[in-house]
Order: C-alpha cells, then sequence, then structure tokens
C-alpha cells in the first residue's frame, strides 16, 4: 500500500529535483498491514475477456481479494494467489486463470504457468498509474504547451515556463531538448519541445508500444478501451497541445469535467461540413474587409480597428447561432473599444452608413446631449438570425474607455430582461462579455462581476466571455470558470470552441471564457508605433499573413471554394462598403438616438420626448397607507416564530399605524408597498439591506426555529401586485453599483435602489458614478432612474461613517450657478428634466416617501441621489403625519419656517436655511434660547437642481433678516460650495450670504468623541449668536 501511496503522490506537480533522465524510483518495502489510504482501478495485461470472472458485476469484489492479496498472499484463497502471480508476471490473456479442481481433490494440481514476485505486482500497478498521471499532466497543464500563438513567437500568458512532466511528442521520448521559440511553416508556432524522459514515470522507452487500459477520466480512446502507449502520448498531445487548449481541471465538479473532456478528447471531433466552412470563410471576409475599408477611407482616424484578430466576428456569431439554437431570444453584449465598429457591423448588423457618418467632422449632432466618440457608442437591433430562422433580439452597451466597467452593467441589464420575462434559467436572455487580455486579469471588477454570478438575485445563469488576447502582459486569470484558449489565426479551432462555449452555457448554465490568442497588427490604436516597445513583436507581425488569406489558401487547396468564387465574395462586399460609403454623404446631421442600446418603446412620444411635463400628487388615500402599515407590522405566514425583538418592532409599526403617523422606516415601506399595487417592480440591493444596516428595516423575516425559512411582507401586499425583490449583495460596490444600474436600463417601470452601507462607500463606485450614472443621459441619450440611498450624517463615529460626500455629487451637477431661470409654471418639473441627476436630503419621513414616489410618477427619468439619515430612523421628532401623504400632497423641495417666526417675518433676525438632520439639532437649540421668533429655519430638501423659485420666496419673506448657510459638515465639504453661488444669484448678490459650520478640514469628521461634540458646541453658538457676524461686510 506504501506503494500506492507513493503513485498517488504523482498526480501533484513534480519538482525539479525529479526532472533528469537518471530519475531513480527508491523501492521500500510494503509495511505489514499497512492502512490503505488510496483505492485504485487496476489495469491487467491480459484482456478482461480473456478471464471469464473479470466483469462489472465482480469487480468490487475482485479488487478486494487483490488488495487483501497484496498486503498478505496467505489471506487469500490458493487459486487467487496464483491468479495474482500470474497475472502480474504477463502471463498471456486467459492463462492467468485456472479453474479449481473438481470437489474432493486438492490443490496441489494447480499448476502456476508463470510466478512472480512482489515487485512485479508493484511494478504494474505503478505503470498503469503513471499513465494515469501523464493523461492527467495533459489534462491539467496541457494548455502551456499549446500552439496558441499565431506570431510563433510566445505562449499566449506571456510565460517561457514549460511544466516538465508533460510528454509532448511520442517519437522522441527520451530526448531532452532546450526549448527556444522560432517559426516554423506557415508562421504557425512550432516548439522544439523540452521532451521529457520517460523514466520521470518510471517508464522507458520499451513501454511505448505496451498496451495501457484507459481510464475512465478520458475519452481518447474513442471506442477502444486500451492503447499502446505511443498512441496514448500522440492523441493526447492532439486533444491538449495544438491549437486549442484546455484548463479545467480546477473545476470540482466530475459531471463538468467529463463532459469537457469528452468535447475535446474524442478523435475526429472538430469535423466541419461544406457549407458550414463556406459561411465561416463569408464572415471572414467581412470581418478582415470591413477593416480594410476603414484604412483605405479613413487612415489618419483612429478606430480601434480588428486586424490581427479578425476571427472575432465568426466567433461571436457562432456564439449567437448556437445559442439561438437552444432557444436563446435575446443577447446583451458589453465590449471595449477594439472592433466595436466591426462588430456593430457584422454581428449587430448596423446600417453601415450610419457607421460611416461618424468619420464626418462636418456633421453637427441633432440630438440633446454631448454625444460620444463613435467606439463606445452601443445599438439595439431585432433581426432573424440567418442560421436559425429564428428572431434574436442583439444590444450592444454603449461604455466609457474605463475597462471592464461596463461588465457589470451588462449582467445586471441581463438579469433584468430575464426577470421580466420569467426566464429563470436563462434560457432566453443571456449576456457575452468580450475583455482585453491585460484587463481582464487586471480590473477587480471583472472578479467582483464572476462573484455575481452565483449569487441568487444577481446570477444571470451564465455568461460567455471572450478575451481578445493580444498578448499585452503576463497574466494570470483566477476565475472559476473553464478556460477555453484557441489560437486565433486557426478559424475552425475557433469555430469549434466558440459552439463549445456556447453548449456548455446552454448546459450547465455558468460562466465560460473564451481565451482568443491573436495579436494587434496596428499597436493600440491607428496612431501608434508599436516598434517603440515591442520590435521583435511587431517585426514579425510585418511578415504575418493574414488569417483570411490563410484560411481562403486552405479552402481552395481543399476544394471547398474555387479562387474565382474567393474573390467575387470579397469583391461583393467591397462594394455594399463602397454604396453604404456614398450614402452617408447625403446625411446632414448625426441622430445620437439611433445607438441608443436600451429603448423604452411606447414610455416617450414617438420623437423621444416626455408625454407630458407635469407630475400628479404623490399622496395616497388613507384606507391604502393603513393597508400597507398593517402589513408591514404583522407576519402573514402562518406558523413562523420571528425573533422577540422583532415582535417589540412590529408592534411598535402597528401602534404608530393607529396614531395616523409614520416613521422613516415605515415611510419607506409605504412607498414601496404603494408603487407594488400600482404594478411597479421594487428591487432593493445592498450590503445588509434586508434587516438595514442600522436595523430598521426588516423587510426579510426568519423564522426563529427552521432554518433558512423567509418571509417577506411585501410580497403579500395584495393579489395582483409586481414583485418586490430585496437582497443582499456582496461586500461589492463597483460590482454591484453597476449591476443595479443595468437593471435600471431595461425598463422604466420599476423602482431600483442601491444602498451603501454607509454613504462614503460609494467612492469604490466612484467609476460607475462618473462614467455611467451622471453623464449617462449626455452621452449615450440613455435616461435612468436608478435611486443611490448613501447614509450620512456627523454623529461622532469618526472619519469613515460619517459623509456620503454630498459636495462631489453637487459639484458635477449640470446646472448654471450663475444664471437665474425663468419661473414658468411647470418650472419644477422641466427643471428635474433639463438636470443630470436628482440630489435630495429629506427631513422628514414623508418627503422621503413622496420623492420616492415622484421617481416613478415624473414622465421622465433621472437618477436619484439621496442622503439619508441614520440619527433620525429612531428620532422621536423625525415622525411625520398621514395628512404629510394623503391626496394632493407632493414632494416639498423646500420645507419653510412653519413656528411663531413665519406669523412676523419683519421680526426675524437670522434665517438659517440647512439641509437633512441638523435640522433637528437647531430647532432643539433655538428652542433652549428663547429663539423662536427671532431665527427662522429653512430646510432645503432638493440641493439640485436648486429650488430658485422658492429660496427666492424665502428670502423675500425676510427681508430685514440676515441669511445663514448651515451644515455640519466641514466647509470644503458638505453643500455650501454649491449653495453659495446659487443662493447669489437667487438675491442678485444684493445681500450677504453667511456660513456656519465646521472650518476646512482634509478628513471628513473627527475620530474623537469630545472633539466633535466641542466642534458641534461651536457651530450651535456661532448658528445662534445673533452678534456673530456683527462688523463683517
Amino acid at each position: 500500500m506504501h506503494r500506492l501511496r507513493t503513485c498517488a503522490a504523482r498526480l501533484r506537480p513534480l519538482t525539479a529535483a525529479r526532472t533528469g533522465r537518471g530519475t531513480s524510483i527508491q523501492r521500500t518495502p510494503v509495511p505489514a498491514a499497512a492502512p490503505r489510504t488510496f483505492r485504485h482501478i487496476r489495469c491487467y495485461t491480459a484482456p478482461v475477456a480473456a478471464e471469464p470472472f473479470l466483469n462489472g458485476t465482480s469487480s468490487n469484489y475482485v479488487e478486494e481479494m487483490y488488495y487483501a492479496w497484496l498486503e498478505d498472499p496467505k489471506s487469500v484463497h490458493k487459486s487467487w494467489d496464483i491468479f495474482f502471480r500470474n497475472a502480474n508476471a504477463g502471463a498471456p490473456p486467459g492463462m492467468a486463470y485456472q479453474s479449481p479442481p473438481p470437489v474432493g481433490e486438492t490443490l496441489s494440481g494447480l499448476s502456476q504457468v508463470q510466478t512472480g514476485t512482489q515487485p512485479n505486482v508493484e511494478k504494474l500497478v505503478e505503470d498503469h498509474l503513471a499513465v494515469q498521471s501523464l493523461i492527467r499532466t495533459y489534462q491539467i497543464r496541457g494548455h502551456h504547451v499549446a500552439q496558441l500563438d499565431p506570431l510563433g513567437i510566445m505562449d499566449a500568458d506571456l510565460d517561457s515556463y514549460v511544466p516538465t512532466d508533460i510528454i509532448t511528442s511520442s517519437d522522441k521520448l527520451g530526448e531532452v531538448i532546450t526549448k527556444n521559440s522560432w517559426i516554423g511553416n506557415g508562421g504557425m508556432k512550432s516548439y522544439p519541445w523540452l521532451f521529457i524522459p520517460l523514466g520521470l514515470y518510471g517508464l522507458d522507452e520499451s513501454d511505448l508500444d505496451r498496451v495501457f487500459r484507459l481510464p475512465t477520466t478520458t475519452y481518447i480512446g474513442g471506442s477502444e478501451t486500451a492503447l499502446a502507449l505511443r498512441e496514448i502520448i500522440r492523441r493526447l498531445e492532439a486533444a491538449y497541445c495544438q491549437h486549442i487548449g484546455v484548463e479545467f481541471m480546477f473545476i470540482n465538479n466530475q459531471e463538468q469535467c467529463q463532459w469537457i473532456r469528452q468535447k475535446f478528447e474524442k478523435p475526429g471531433l472538430m469535423q466541419f461540413t461544406l457549407e458550414e466552412k463556406r459561411t465561416l470563410l463569408a464572415r471572414m471576409i467581412r470581418s478582415t474587409r470591413f477593416e480594410d475599408f476603414l484604412q483605405r477611407k479613413w487612415s489618419s482616424e483612429k478606430r480601434f480597428g480588428l486586424e490581427g484578430c479578425e476571427s472575432l466576428i465568426p466567433a461571436l456569431k457562432t456564439i449567437i447561432d448556437k445559442s439561438s439554437q437552444s432557444g436563446v431570444e435575446s443577447v446583451i453584449m458589453g465590449m471595449p473599444h477594439r472592433g466595436r465598429l466591426n462588430v456593430l457591423a457584422n454581428v449587430i448588423r448596423k446600417e453601415l452608413e450610419q457607421i460611416f457618418c461618424q468619420f464626418d467632422s462636418k456633421l453637427e449632432a441633432a440630438d440633446e446631449g454631448s454625444g460620444d466618440v463613435k467606439y463606445h457608442l452601443g445599438m439595439y437591433h431585432r433581426r432573424i438570425n440567418r442560421v436559425t430562422d429564428r428572431n434574436i433580439t442583439l444590444s450592444l452597451m454603449a461604455n466609457p474607455s474605463h475597462l471592464e466597467a461596463v461588465d457589470p452593467v451588462v449582467q445586471g441589464k441581463t438579469k433584468a430582461e430575464q426577470f421580466y420575462c420569467s426566464d429563470t434559467e436563462g434560457n432566453r436572455v443571456m449576456s457575452i462579455l468580450l475583455h482585453g487580455d491585460a484587463a481582464f486579469a487586471g480590473q477587480g471588477v471583472v472578479y467582483e462581476t464572476f462573484h455575481l454570478s452565483d449569487l441568487p438575485s444577481y446570477t444571470t445563469h451564465g455568461t460567455v466571455h471572450v478575451v481578445v488576447n493580444n498578448q499585452d502582459d503576463p497574466h494570470y486569470w483566477v476565475v472559476n470558470a473553464p478556460i477555453f484558449h484557441v489560437n486565433a489565426d486557426d478559424p475552425e479551432a475557433v469555430m469549434y470552441v466558440c459552439n463549445v462555449a456556447a453548449e456548455w452555457r446552454a448546459t450547465f448554465h455558468k460562466d465560460v471564457v473564451v481565451d482568443l490568442v491573436c495579436y494587434r497588427r496596428n499597436g493600440h490604436n491607428e496612431m501608434d508605433e508599436p516598434m517603440f516597445t515591442q520590435p521583435l513583436m511587431y517585426k514579425q507581425i510585418k511578415k504575418q499573413k493574414g488569417v483570411l488569406q490563410k484560411y481562403a489558401e486552405k479552402l481552395i487547396a481543399e476544394g471547398v471554394v474555387s479562387r474565382k468564387e474567393y474573390e467575387e465574395d470579397i469583391a461583393t462586399y467591397d462594394k455594399i462598403c463602397e454604396d453604404a460609403h456614398a450614402r452617408s454623404k447625403d446625411e446632414k446631421i448625426l441622430h445620437i438616438k439611433h445607438w441608443l442600446d436600451s429603448p423604452w418603446p411606447g414610455f416617450f412620444t414617438l420623437d423621444g420626448q416626455p408625454k407630458s411635463m407635469s407630475c400628479p400628487s404623490t399622496g395616497l388615500s388613507e384606507e391604502l397607507l393603513r393597508h400597507i402599515g398593517s402589513v408591514a407590522s404583522s407576519v402573514p405566514v402562518e406558523n413562523f416564530t420571528i425573533h422577540g425583538g422583532l415582535s417589540r418592532i412590529l408592534k411598535a409599526r402597528c401602534a404608530m399605524v393607529e396614531s395616523r403617523s409614520i416613521d422613516w422606516a415605515l415611510a419607506e415601506y409605504m412607498a414601496f408597498g404603494s408603487l407594488l399595487k400600482e404594478g411597479i417592480h421594487v428591487r432593493l440591493s445592498g450590503q445588509d439591506v434586508e434587516r438595514g444596516t442600522f436595523s430598521h428595516r426588516h423587510h426579510v423575516l426568519h423564522d426563529q426555529n427552521v432554518d433558512k425559512k423567509i418571509c417577506i411582507p411585501m410580497n403579500y401586499m395584495c393579489p395582483k401586485q409586481a414583485p418586490y425583490t430585496v437582497c443582499n449583495s456582496s461586500l461589492s460596490e463597483y460590482g454591484v453599483l453597476g449591476f443595479e444600474l443595468g437593471f435600471a436600463m431595461a425598463s422604466p417601470n420599476a423602482l431600483v435602489l442601491w444602498e451603501a452601507q454607509f454613504g462614503d462607500f460609494h467612492n469604490t463606485a466612484q467609476c460607475i458614478i462618473d462614467q455611467f450614472i451622471c453623464p449617462g443621459q449626455a452621452k449615450w441619450v440613455r435616461q435612468n432612474g436608478i435611486v443611490l440611498l448613501l447614509p450620512h450624517g456627523l454623529e461622532g463615529m469618526g472619519p469613515e461613517h460619517s459623509s456620503a460626500r454630498p459636495e462631489r455629487f453637487l459639484q458635477m451637477c449640470n446646472d448654471d450657478s450663475d444664471a437665474f431661470p425663468k419661473i414658468t409654471e411647470d418650472f419644477a418639473v422641466r427643471q428635474l428634466y433639463d438636470c443630470n441627476w436628482i440630489v435630495a436630503n429629506c427631513s422628514t419621513p414623508a418627503n422621503f416617501f413622496h420623492v420616492l414616489r415622484r421617481q416613478i410618477l415624473l414622465p421622465f427619468r433621472k437618477p436619484l441621489i439621496i442622503f439619508t439619515p441614520k440619527s433620525l430612523l429612531r428620532h422621536p421628532e423625525a415622525r411625520s403625519s398621514f395628512d404629510d401623504m394623503l391626496p394632493g400632497t407632493h414632494f416639498s423641495r423646500v420645507i419653510p419656517e412653519q413656528g411663531p417666526a413665519a406669523q412676523n417675518p419683519t421680526g426675524v433676525k437670522r434665517v438659517l436655511f440647512c439641509t437633512g438632520k441638523v435640522y433637528y439639532e437647531f430647532t432643539r437649540e433655538r428652542k433652549n434660547r428663547n429663539l423662536d421668533e427671532s431665527v427662522a429655519i429653512v430646510r432645503v430638501e432638493q440641493l439640485s437642481p436648486f429650488p430658485y423659485d422658492l429660496m427666492k420666496a424665502e428670502t423675500d419673506k425676510y427681508t430685514q433678516a440676515e441669511l445663514v448657510w448651515c451644515q455640519e459638515e466641514h466647509k470644503n465639504q458638505g453643500y455650501y460650495d454649491y449653495i453659495k453661488p446659487r443662493f447669489l444669484t437667487t438675491v442678485s448678490s444684493a445681500r450677504p450670504v453667511r456660513y456656519v459650520g465646521r472650518g476646512p478640514a482634509a478628513a471628513p469628521a473627527t475620530g474623537n468623541k469630545k472633539a466633535h461634540l466641542m466642534e458641534l458646541e461651536r457651530l450651535l453658538e456661532t448658528a445662534f449668536n445673533l452678534d456673530s457676524f456683527k462688523g463683517q461686510s
């Protein structure tokens, strides 16, 4: 058994010390009665059919007898002893087994054909284990030596390492040659391989023609169950070391591993019909000639062409064709800029003249917004798939230059489309993500997105990832998905791999990676000079024959097409491009909306405008408020035991509903519940959102006696309601916010919210905010109604969990601080329509309720940023009455002073303008100082767009008072830099605007509790000392 454990250990990578030809294996005697720690499937030299008792029904029994005999030959019957000795000594077929003597005769008549010794048994076991180890080595690391580089000068991963336990040529075994890269025939990679001596596996060259039974973990035999070692090596090399390399052995699912082995190991799998080869050639012609046409017409324009990876187009079309055959009706795609125009033209089938118009610098944009460069634009198109004759919708998402940022956005939109068509398995909607090799390895959002794939409310049931591997940098991909490497200069290998990838996704609903190993003929872009940094590679690229030419020559030689047919196909496509170019010259303007990737049919008018410029009341009937309140304060499922602390919370909610009041959690419940009743899907996502970071929400109830039994009361609102989704996300902001943004793109009739655990955590998702949410409509004419809930407020908890950085959001608002707008009847709604996003900080639960409902009732969609409170969640004064939410009520952009000061405005000496929770600290301090008649407090609930009309009304009301902006944040943070210029514009700079708050600082808050309280005390003193600004101009 020690022998067996030693052989099993060889399945692990071998150390350098064991790689020499003279490697010897120390043989240690088998210890008596050694414990069995490794079960081994044996292979006899004699065929199974020659021994009558060796069959499937008796194999377990024979194996047990064999192990017992290995430990002690005397422990088994004499006939078994003789059989095992004969078999392991190499007895001819049928001679190892001898029938027992008749009843009554002794065993002395049993002869031994050949008697062996214990080492012979060990040698046989080791030899078969060595062959299994060899097979497994190819399966694990064969991709390291596969011929993947079209240039033949380096490995796909830029790593010169070759596994020292792979035998790469059965006719040169035992020969050791140093690996040098060189260019072989046709520019394809050809290695003088590092040939490893058979001694490494305990074999020698005399074993090359020995026949070994194949283990069940390989399909190289096809219909054969045993092969000579020479043939085993040849077939392994053909399966794993040619133009396809497969990484899959890290997958811990036996069925999936066997599926992949079957797809790549079976002999003769990669066969194509004449029609398939002709189609592939036609696609290669379109891919190549499109880039050639652009280069001829606009040689000095940056377009990030596909030269060097033209097989990407047939690769994508193959994936789409195969997926369409499996029932997929919609494909959402995301990709970087390289090859985007080609994908738009030849995969999405964007009109060529619209693509060519983008190169005309004289055309003006006809739509709103600033637009984007041509290689960032997206597209949506529904068409017939010519291979399957089925309808398919293709959507390529617009994206910024920030590589991989679009990944989670694509996944979110895919999930939304699956959700809306009840595609619970991903059979009808799927995603394809394209990556660059360096970005795929280096950008963290790739792995955040991968991690979402296994979470219930985020999975899209498998994505096909296609890596355009330009061989930019050394890279190591750590993904929990099979990786199919393929030489992009072998179109048929590419086509086969993509078929397998699409089939994998349809079969297992898991992610899969296709690595197209290629090169860039023109460097980073058409203006680049790559010889500066990669001289050797680009010397070879200049010599490299194009993949279309090589493939055409191959098919012509095979007789698949004639040279005349090939040249006619090229001429036909060239004419298509020329005709489209001629039509493009007739265009007078550019239409950005023609590049929209997420249309909302029926939501806007035919010309893309809102159907109205008004917003109805966001209030509800008291009956509905009470009904939602009763659901929020009950458990709608029988025999469901909730936590005792939660019982008290529900009782408190019930009491509030009875008293016609709500707190923050109930306000949110009222908003969500009413929208669900109206058929609006609500999705709330983020870290710990089910309970709420501050244990205030409790939208998911957990049975205390039954594990994983949950109840979501919001889904018991009424019989025909929309579903409510509330889901705790992974510990990710960048990926999850991008996902929710994509989800919100799919439909305007959904309220999609992302809540940060603390407001400042949004900065790890800054790319999504800066590149998508803030400028998305301006760049891509794409509206989005996503809501960001960002807990904010200085509570003495230190610098990290205090500020949601409102200054950053306000700085990116697009309204003009120096121009007072024209006030019209529809000013409030039109101002919202013109802004790029809405920024609010509510001070009452009712206003929070209204702003959430207004988000859906508006006739258009804008992102909404809400700075939500922490201490106000349980503040006894932070309550609202049902009266503030009844029919006819609206969101209050500004809440004016409602106390004694408002009754006598001429007697007011100072007006404090503020926002958010600091209002409650000001009212308490004002009351303590008996300044209710001298100091008015006005709350600005909607910070942007700035409520000029209401602010002017307030400043005009208090003509004799000082105007003071008050905030708890530091002066260089918070709202002051945004508020002050707009405030001065409101009063025509006729009155000064004073500042009360903390002084400038680098950190958002102090980490010292006493310092925090002292700062707050100074703030309140300055705010209510009516002489604090005396003498200042």
